[in-house]
């Protein structure tokens, strides 16, 4: 991936915390950038002149195929936490949509930021869905470059705001996770 290459890079998730940042970033550098969003004229009005921003939802098959018409490299910066319905379905439907439209697009990779966690341990359901998305876009048979991080914090990021809702509403909280801190059966020391 180079600035020259004349295919665009499409990018879901532009509006987000993270895809509007990497979307400044792709643009700084001088990439050719293909935005999806519901709706367009919201985004347009953050992009630069030389960014195409295209009408699509993951959720709907079908409006996928334009978006993705001659890209070789698609970032994947999809979730649902947000939506209504369950997010975990929705995540679902949505990596198979994205996948399977790729796939016959012929797009040579997929970028994808998970969360950590693997299937062998007990996760949320939040991770669950995550670590299924990833494993949805791999089975696509398109190459998958698959981040994982962790609650990503930053101001205007979801996480960041929920966090800071809580602390003004909440002067003390208590939490417990069912299992007692190590250092609780020795007395404390001076």
């Amino acid at each position: 991936m180079n600035p020259s290459d004349p295919s665009p890079i499409l990018l879901t998730g532009a509006t987000g915390y993270i895809g509007g940042r990497l979307l400044q970033s792709l643009e700084q550098q001088g990439y050719r950038l293909r935005c999806i969003a519901r709706r367009p004229d919201f985004l347009k009005s953050k992009v630069s002149a030389s960014t195409e921003v295209v009408a699509g939802d993951v959720l709907d098959r079908g409006s996928l195929d334009t978006a993705l018409q001659g890209v070789r490299v698609a970032y994947y910066l999809i979730h649902s936490m947000g939506a209504t319905g369950s997010f975990e379905e929705n995540d679902r439907q949505a990596a198979r949509n994205f996948a399977e439209a790729a796939r016959t697009a012929g797009v040579e990779r997929i970028i994808y930021l998970g969360g950590l966690g693997d299937d062998s341990e007990s996760l949320s359901p939040h991770l669950r869905s995550r670590q299924e998305v990833g494993r949805i876009l791999r089975e696509s048979g398109v190459p998958v470059l698959e981040f994982r991080a962790s609650i990503v914090i930053g101001s205007g990021s979801l996480s960041f705001e929920m966090i800071r809702s809580l602390v003004e509403r909440l002067p003390v909280m208590t939490t417990q996770n069912g299992s007692p801190c190590p250092h609780s059966r020795s007395p404390l020391k001076t």
